[in-house]
């Protein structure tokens, strides 16, 4: 008996924990997400209800509500569904490719490579959070995983020339400016505060782990699945269990923001967010609690902009969006699984 388990060998670690399997609360058997099935079963109503005209037979609030859930699924679906595509894909892209693309943590290079790739992913700020989530469980250090997420809450070639459109050149040029210097900064600290130890170490790599090693390429992990149709369900199979830890909590929001669009009529954001200090505060609270893509975001900063005279507070409103929203502080949370690294986003950021 001594002998049989003196030769049993202990499993290799591996590299990266799967999403699946890694537990939010400590228990290590796999739970039904309630918080995913009961949010996606309500959106699914309050749409069905919206389409059918059912919606207006009910209480006023009801009507409202289901218009606010359809209006904010219809502006968030397809920015999800692409990072869902993109996570599906980058499962398969090698780490040291992914060093290759935005060098390494704590180098400069890394991090400012970071922030241009976050101003130039033509996502909204929900397909970003999802690659965002996938680039650090690949090994991107954090540093460089927060300055891609800060600098990208509103920032694409498409929402850029909204943007001109909405505020005019001069003030889009400034917002994206400050939008990269305020992630570099971010970044920067983020990677001194890990090295310091003050923040806990990336948890999907082993210790030592360097992002060397014999990984296969990505054309020779991709290829072979790409064909049979199995292999393209296996990968979009990985896409959706990659992304579920964040999509819970966009789909959670869409029901949070569609009570407070009804309780808080967006006509009253010209009288309390004026370009004052009580404003500005307001002006966070609500970039906390509304949960907007940058396609509803870039409308609602040009109306603080223009009706409210506060260009400072529509800037504040868009870069909040990725720094004090609860959607990317609970997702940070399950991905780097600490909530020091997730509540040290607003506080460094804000």
């Amino acid at each position: 008996m001594s002998s049989c388990c003196e030769k049993k060998e202990e499993p290799a670690p591996s590299p990266e924990p799967q999403a699946s399997s890694a537990p939010c609360c400590g228990g290590g058997a796999r739970r039904r997400d309630w918080l995913l099935r009961i949010s996606l079963v309500v959106i699914l109503a309050a749409i069905g209800l919206r389409l059918s005209g059912l919606d207006r037979a009910g209480p006023s609030f009801l009507a409202g509500f289901c218009h606010s859930v359809a209006d904010l699924a219809g502006m968030m679906w397809w920015g999800t569904l692409a990072g869902i595509v993109a996570i599906a894909f980058l499962q398969y892209v090698p780490r040291r490719r992914i060093e290759r693309w935005l060098g390494r943590s704590g180098e400069w290079g890394g991090l400012f490579r970071a922030v241009a790739a976050g101003v130039l992913f033509d996502l909204c700020s929900h397909g970003i959070l999802l690659v965002a989530m996938q680039l650090y469980r690949k090994g991107l250090g954090l540093g460089q995983t927060i300055a891609f997420l800060v600098a990208s809450p509103w920032n694409s070639f498409s929402m850029t020339f909204v943007l001109f459109a909405l505020v005019g050149v001069k003030w889009t040029l400034a917002f994206l400016i400050g939008s990269m210097v305020i992630a570099l900064i971010s970044g920067i600290v983020f990677d001194r505060l890990e090295r310091s130890g003050r923040l806990p170490p990336n948890p999907w790599l082993s210790p030592g782990e360097n992002g060397g090693g014999t990984e296969p390429g990505f054309v020779e992990s991709l290829a072979p699945l790409l064909r049979r149709p199995s292999g393209w369900f296996a990968i979009a199979k990985g896409g959706l269990l990659e992304s579920r830890m964040v999509v819970r909590w966009m789909l959670f929001g869409i029901l949070i923001a569609s009570a407070i669009r009804v309780a808080v009529p967006e006509e009253t954001f010209a009288n309390w967010f004026g370009p004052t200090l009580l404003g500005l505060v307001l002006t966070l609270v609500a970039a906390t609690i509304i949960e907007v893509c940058s396609e509803g975001s870039s409308p609602i900063a040009a109306d603080l902009l223009h009706r409210a005279a506060a260009p400072g507070n529509g800037f504040a409103f868009l870069m909040a969006g990725a720094a004090t929203d609860y959607t990317e502080i609970l997702a940070l949370r399950e991905t780097t699984k600490s909530w020091k690294i997730a509540l040290f986003l607003p506080l460094v950021t804000v």
